[in-house]
């Protein structure tokens, strides 16, 4: 079974794998690029070469060598100009200039090789018309290969492909964990409920006895609503195993039985005031389930007020369903804790298990489709935890 550090250490052991996927990827990739570039300028040298040995040649002269070298280039993209600007030659662009409209792609193309492009400035002599030797230079404009550029692209390719499938491992972990964790919630739900039902059932049969033997004794009503009580309770945890039933009603009556209730049970030292919304309020909740996430904030409240101090609980209406806060005059949570304080196990009691809130949220979020958390908390004092259903 995977727990918090288990899944922390693989989440880092994925980061850092991916990371060093990434890293090595990037490595080998530039160091590729690097050669490649350093090859295509050489071979741009040499044809930048050749290109002024053709224009600088006579009739007599021996070219085949030269169109030879000229001719091989057919990935590197290549416009040749004179020092007028005049194009002369060009090879391999994209878009290849044709039709009608040649010398405006032409002159496109060589817009973007002179502003993202190289340039190699070639000098060379040619010779006029009277035969004299004038000074002329080439200009010629070049960027890199098709291949070159896919390369590199490659290594963020790479990273994405590492990334996506690293994202993938995580979710699928997270599911199982998540799945798990349900698991675990339902057993011991229902391995609750099961092991309330027996002292239920006895604690039932000496309250008739009682009945019988002292009929007008006045403490029995009030140990039949706690047997009831327990009853309840124990129907709670049977339906956290499975999928509650949702009904519309008032959450000012379910608000209203649980504060009748923990007045009668609660020291006199803790004062439970209502503020009741002007006009009905249905909401569409199972009910049991849904008071016992108020009597879960409730009694934080006490715990964390020592048994002295106020709750106040307030119901309003909002534009999408209801609103919900339970405030009290405790010690007050560090805002560093305000979503802790919902995980399983998070707890500042000496007693506790840390599963309170974990299983308000699991009620609220899952069953509900709402949201609680911690809408204000100052230390020394107090907390408010607000429930919004939509």
């Amino acid at each position: 079974m995977w727990n918090a550090d288990s899944l922390r250490h693989f989440k880092y052991g994925m980061i850092v794998v991916a990371l060093a996927i990434a890293a090595a990827s990037l490595f080998v990739s530039h160091r590729l690029t690097t050669e490649l570039m350093h090859e295509e300028r050489g071979k741009m040298e040499v044809w930048a070469e050749a290109m002024r040995s053709l224009t600088a040649a006579d009739e007599k002269t021996d070219l085949t060598l030269v169109l030879k070298v000229i001719n091989s280039n057919h990935t590197i993209p290549v416009i040749v100009t004179d020092a007028q600007g005049h194009t002369l030659a060009h090879r391999n662009l994209l878009p290849e200039p044709s039709g009608s409209d040649s010398l405006q792609i032409l002159g496109e193309v060589l817009a973007r090789l002179k502003q993202q492009g190289e340039c190699m400035r070639m000098p060379l002599t040619t010779t006029s018309a009277a035969g004299a030797s004038q000074p002329d230079v080439l200009y010629i404009y070049y960027e890199e290969s098709v291949m070159l550029r896919r390369l590199s692209w490659y290594p963020y390719v790479q990273l994405a492909v590492v990334s996506l499938f690293g994202l993938l491992a995580l979710l699928t972990l997270l599911a199982y964990k998540r799945a798990e964790q349900n698991r675990v919630w339902v057993g011991l739900s229902r391995e609750t409920a099961h092991q309330l039902g027996t002292p239920i059932s006895s604690l039932m049969a000496w309250s008739e006895v009682l009945r019988e033997s002292y009929p007008d004794d006045a403490l029995l009503p009030e140990m039949d609503k706690d047997i009831q009580r327990l009853q309840l309770i124990a129907d709670r945890f049977n339906k956290i195993g499975s999928a509650p039933e949702l009904e519309t009603v008032d959450l000012r009556q379910v608000a209203e039985r649980l504060v009748t209730y923990l007045r009668r049970r609660t020291s006199h030292k803790v004062h439970i005031t209502f503020t009741d919304a002007p006009h009905p309020l249905p909401a569409r909740v199972n009910a049991p389930l849904f008071e016992w996430v108020l009597e879960n904030l409730c009694k934080n409240a006490v715990d964390a007020m020592q048994g002295e101090g106020s709750i106040h609980i307030t119901l309003s209406a909002t534009a999408r369903g209801a609103h919900i806060e339970v405030s009290d005059t405790g010690k007050g949570i560090p805002r560093k804790h305000f979503k802790q304080v919902f995980k399983p196990g998070f707890t500042t009691k000496r007693r506790g298990w840390g599963l309170g809130l974990s299983l308000a949220k699991r009620i609220i979020e899952e069953y509900h489709h709402g949201t609680i958390y911690v809408k204000d908390s100052e230390l020394g004092r107090g907390t408010t935890f607000a429930i919004d259903l939509h």
